[in-house]
C-alpha cells in the first residue's frame, strides 16, 4: 500500500497539489509502482486531517492523469505503464531544478552561488 506518513503538510501550497506530488514522486523514486492500493479517501483523510473533498479531488485529478484507477466499492490502485513510470522519472527532477533555478535567479544568485548552497545543503543533510 502507497504510505502517507511521511508527507509533511506544508502551508501556501494547496494540500490536494501536495498529495498529487507526493504519489508523483514515490513514482519518480520507484517506491512506489504499478498495481498498489491506495488508501482509502476516508483512511487517508483522517491520517492526514484534512476534508476528504480535498482527497477526493487529487484522487480525481490523478485518474483524470492515468495514473491510478478507482473503481465503484474497490480501492483505488496505481495504475501506470513503465512509459509513464520513466517520463515521471525524468520530467519532475527537471521541473524541480526549473523552479529552483527562477528562485535563486530571483534573488541575484548565479550560478556557481546556487551550486555552492546546494553542495553545502547536501553536505549538512548527509550529516
Amino acid at each position: 500500500m502507497v504510505s502517507f506518513d511521511d508527507l509533511k503538510l506544508e502551508s501556501g501550497v494547496p494540500i490536494y497539489l501536495q498529495i498529487i506530488n507526493h504519489l508523483k514522486t514515490g513514482i519518480a523514486a520507484g517506491t512506489v509502482t504499478d498495481g498498489e492500493e491506495l488508501p482509502s479517501r476516508r483512511t487517508l483523510s483522517a491520517l492526514l486531517g484534512v476534508n476528504p473533498n480535498t482527497i477526493q479531488k487529487a484522487f480525481r485529478m490523478l485518474e483524470e492523469e492515468g495514473l491510478i484507477s478507482s473503481h465503484t466499492g474497490a480501492k483505488s490502485c496505481v495504475s501506470l505503464s513503465p512509459e509513464q513510470a520513466r517520463a515521471l522519472g525524468r520530467a519532475l527532477p527537471d521541473g524541480q531544478a526549473e523552479q529552483f533555478i527562477a528562485q535563486m535567479k530571483a534573488m541575484g544568485l548565479t550560478c556557481d552561488q546556487s551550486v555552492e548552497l546546494v553542495r553545502r545543503l547536501w553536505k549538512e543533510e548527509e550529516g
